[in-house]
């Protein structure tokens, strides 16, 4: 039980805002390799669809070089 326990935690962050983009990123990234984006509430599969056609995620859940780049510069913005 121990990873679903984490993440429910992270799911429940997310949905209180409390993760930054990267932290974001990861969660959909490990929702899209376990397929849970599709059985969580409809919001949760839109969002994993609409970072894998902006091309942020792969189809199996792999966080892409674009990705990457973009979240560097966000951090170096900040």
């Amino acid at each position: 039980m121990g990873r679903m326990k984490d993440i429910s935690i992270d799911l429940i962050s997310y949905e209180l805002g409390e993760l930054d983009s990267r932290e974001t990123l990861e969660l959909f990234a490990l929702l899209v390799k376990s397929r849970m984006a599709y059985t969580l509430q409809g919001h949760y599969g839109r969002t994993a669809d609409m970072l894998i056609h902006q091309g942020y995620l792969t189809p199996d859940g792999e966080v892409t070089e674009f990705a990457e780049s973009m979240l560097e510069e966000l951090e170096a913005a900040a």
